[in-house]
């Protein structure tokens, strides 16, 4: 059944309808965070070695829990974060071909899962990201980002540098 007339008394535009009631759990600080990215290309290699990608530049820390030394995220706030990396990986030589690369996300020195790209021969470049939600004690915890590469031919395989091709984080989502 359609509406074909409404009553203009019973439709006031100019009401102010003011919210009394209380919201709970929304609004929530996601803090801390940090997202850090390289600040040179790093050759990682080709010959299917896990290596940790020395993320030495901040784009944000809210509290200094991201050291650019170690390339490591140690919050200090114990509960969930969603962790996340995206990496871009690069052949350094024309004739290299890099038909497998992977990003993981490490929590105390131990993978927690990642993500992998088997290509073809014609594989130069490709673009990766892996995000996951895991549990941090709030002391000792920390977080790292590694890449693997292997190639087919001669040559290398480099992450680019630059938040807008490769970069790490982490946000606190719950307790």
């Amino acid at each position: 059944m359609a509406i074909t007339k409404i009553q203009s008394e019973s439709l006031n535009l100019a009401d102010d309808f003011a919210f009394t009631g209380t919201i709970t759990g929304a609004g929530e600080s996601n803090t801390p965070y940090f997202l850090a990215t390289l600040s040179g290309d790093q050759d990682i290699g080709y010959t299917n070695v896990w290596t940790k990608i020395t993320m030495n530049s901040e784009i944000h820390d809210s509290a200094s829990a991201f050291d650019t030394s170690t390339y490591r995220f140690t919050p200090q706030t114990a509960g969930k974060y969603f962790v996340h990396a995206m990496l871009q990986f690069e052949a350094t030589a024309g004739n290299n071909q890099v038909p497998e690369a992977a990003i993981a996300i490490y929590k105390n020195g131990a993978t927690q899962g990642q993500w992998r790209i088997d290509g073809d021969a014609r594989f130069q470049q490709a673009t990766n990201f892996f995000g996951r939600i895991l549990d941090m004690n709030g002391s000792t915890d920390y977080i790292e980002c590694y890449a693997v590469a292997n190639a087919l031919n001669a040559g290398s395989t480099r992450i680019a540098a630059g938040v807008a091709s490769s970069y790490f984080g982490a946000y606190f989502i719950a307790t």
